[in-house]
């Protein structure tokens, strides 16, 4: 266990219930986050894990950028995906992780490079659905979480299996909260 893992620990489990919290301040604390985990997870050879975070950093931006456009966080309501979008979102994913697991296993020395690409895939998707408040991004943590626990296992990377454990565990409250809040905003 390093500094690096206790330190991505603790800003990952900050950033994630900030989420749940609505808080827009969960955009600069996830910066921290994977700006951290980005140098664990090269060291690591989790190349897709690595790719992710700079992706996230962008998605964070982008949703820093789209929750902090109202006066309040709140101001973009929590809604639901169309038929079309969860379509369109499926076979983007899909095709994500086959490339990239492709690329990684074929001209990189990656570990896992197929199950991590699948997880990153699947985290781009919810990453960037929390950016727009849709609903479904926990049902997306939910199974990139429990793949999570597997390959850091898999890692001997414990502390960070603790850390998706907590998340799984996050996330199912933060669908709990947000189908509430949901809900709230429907009867108004």
């Amino acid at each position: 266990m390093t500094y690096t893992e206790i330190a991505g620990f603790i800003f990952g489990i900050v950033g994630i219930w900030l989420t749940i919290k609505e808080n827009v301040w969960c955009f600069p604390i996830g910066i921290l986050n994977v700006t951290i985990s980005f140098f664990l997870f090269r060291e690591q050879q989790l190349y897709s894990d690595a790719l992710q975070q700079v992706v996230y950093f962008i998605l964070l931006g982008y949703g820093w950028y789209k929750w902090s456009r109202g006066i309040t966080s709140n101001s973009l309501e929590i809604t639901g995906m169309t038929t079309t979008w969860i379509t369109v979102l499926t076979f983007v994913s899909i095709a994500l992780a086959v490339v990239m697991g492709t690329i990684f296993d074929r001209y990189t020395d990656a570990t896992l490079p197929y199950w991590d690409s699948s997880a990153t895939a699947i985290c781009f998707s919810a990453q960037f659905l929390v950016a727009r408040k849709k609903i479904e991004n926990w049902y997306l943590w939910i199974i990139a979480n429990i793949m999570y626990i597997g390959i850091y296992l898999q890692k001997e990377l414990y502390l960070y299996s603790i850390l998706f454990l907590i998340y799984l565990i996050l996330a199912f409250y933060g669908l709990y909260i947000w189908k509430k809040q949901e809900s709230h905003q429907t009867n108004r």
